[in-house]
């Protein structure tokens, strides 16, 4: 009868045999644009990512509330409905960092997203689509914060 301990022994065995071989990878970590969330102004953060200049568009749809009440957790989404949208970007303009979140969308993925970001104080929330023929296109609401949730 296999017992626990054994069963460990054996797994941890081929798990370093494996790994010997070069069959198994030696770390996994998630990339992301570490320039582009310490960026401080919109258009740096768009920048860092190889984007030009955003423009506003209609076609870029950005839900967010008028007034939230606790800047910890504020609900924001982000959509578009054109054709091509390969990144979606959500940004607030006075936070430390103004990055909050990237979404990258594969022609699978219908780019609609929605989470929820911490404000430090009432600011312009952006949301911008990045499109595959180089377009950067976005929107923009002002959320006014009544208790700031970054330290306020």
């Amino acid at each position: 009868m296999l017992n626990r301990r054994d069963a460990l022994a054996r797994s941890a065995a081929l798990t370093s045999l494996l790994a010997g071989l070069g069959l198994l990878p030696k770390f996994a970590s998630a990339a992301y644009a570490s320039a582009a969330f310490e960026a401080k102004t919109m258009a740096d953060a768009v920048k860092s990512l190889g984007a030009a200049a955003p423009v506003e568009s209609k076609d870029v749809k950005l839900t967010a509330p008028d007034i939230a009440e606790n800047g910890a957790v504020v609900p924001i989404g982000v959509s578009s409905a054109l054709p091509g949208v390969q990144r979606m970007l959500l940004l607030v303009e006075k936070n430390p960092n103004v990055l909050s979140a990237i979404f990258d969308v594969g022609d699978a993925v219908d780019a609609s997203f929605s989470t929820r970001v911490k404000m430090s104080q009432s600011s312009n929330v952006f949301a911008v689509a990045m499109m595959g023929d180089g377009k950067v296109l976005f929107a923009q609401k002002e959320v006014k914060v009544t208790l700031g949730g970054c330290g306020g």
